[in-house]
């Protein structure tokens, strides 16, 4: 579990980027958080620098959407989905992101943990 920040570091409608390899956005809606690869699958754009329209998000560099509860892309250009991650809030409130296996798969976990503790996030394995 990779720690994010604070839940109220996170208000309604905003988004985190999470410096791991590769980075994850961090997403808090009107229903839930939801965690996602941060590259959109098209090109090399910040998702967590994109929009949010309820569960969806829209890529700052060529408008793609992504679902956010599932990964998929909603419209082109693009085709690929991205990843999902898996986020929980524990009794003091902050945020923790789950880095799903998948193309990355574990070395790109063991790499994730190992860029979020090189920037002091302070992660639990």
């Amino acid at each position: 579990m990779i720690p994010v920040c604070h839940l109220d570091d996170l208000p309604e409608g905003e988004s985190v980027r999470v410096p791991t390899e590769p980075p994850i956005a961090v997403f808090r809606t009107e229903e839930a958080l939801y965690a996602i690869d941060d590259t959109c699958s098209h090109q090399d754009a910040s998702l967590s620098e994109g929009w949010l329209e309820g569960c969806l998000v829209e890529c700052p560099l060529h408008a793609a959407m992504f679902d956010l509860r599932t990964g998929q892309p909603t419209c082109l250009p693009a085709r690929r989905p991205v990843r999902t991650h898996r986020v929980s809030v524990d009794d003091s409130g902050f945020v923790h992101v789950e880095v799903a296996a998948g193309a990355a798969g574990a070395a790109g976990t063991a790499a994730a943990v190992a860029a979020a503790r090189a920037v002091g996030e302070g992660v639990s394995a």
